[in-house]
């Protein structure tokens, strides 16, 4: 995978990039391409984390990857997180954040009344979100 970082500047008169000819887009339109960008690098991350390997089940399954995708998703949420901001300011629409959760989290619910039926849920997901080769159920069939 490409991993690229979007730089909100621009780019000094001068450099090789100032003889490119480019449609005069706004400093907003340009930060929501970034921002954008930056949601689809989330995305992708998150899903590397919804299949579960058949040896992840086991006493003897490593779980550091785990870890490392953990680290991944705080990093593209950092990034997401700060397109949004610079996408925001460049719109002057006032930046408010909640300081909590503002939803009910049906899925925890879902998950706890039916695991099995949670996890075949996200087989179904992961099947529509990828084009990789993967087993009929990735996350439900080391379950059974």
């Amino acid at each position: 995978m490409h991993e690229f970082r979007i730089v909100h500047e621009v780019v000094p008169a001068g450099s090789s990039y100032s003889e490119v000819t480019m449609p005069d887009y706004s400093p907003a339109a340009r930060a929501r391409v970034a921002l954008s960008y930056e949601a689809c690098q989330l995305a992708e991350t998150a899903r590397r984390a919804v299949p579960i390997a058949p040896t992840e089940l086991h006493a003897d399954g490593t779980p550091a990857w785990a870890l490392d995708i953990a680290t991944d998703l705080l990093e593209a949420t950092a990034r997401y997180l700060e397109a949004v901001v610079v996408f925001t300011r460049l719109t002057g629409a006032h930046l408010d954040l909640p300081e909590g959760p503002t939803t009910t989290d049906w899925w925890r619910t879902h998950l706890l009344q039916d695991p099995l039926e949670a996890a075949q849920d996200l087989d179904d997901w992961l099947h529509h979100h990828t084009d990789e080769p993967l087993p009929p159920n990735p996350v439900s069939g080391p379950l059974a």
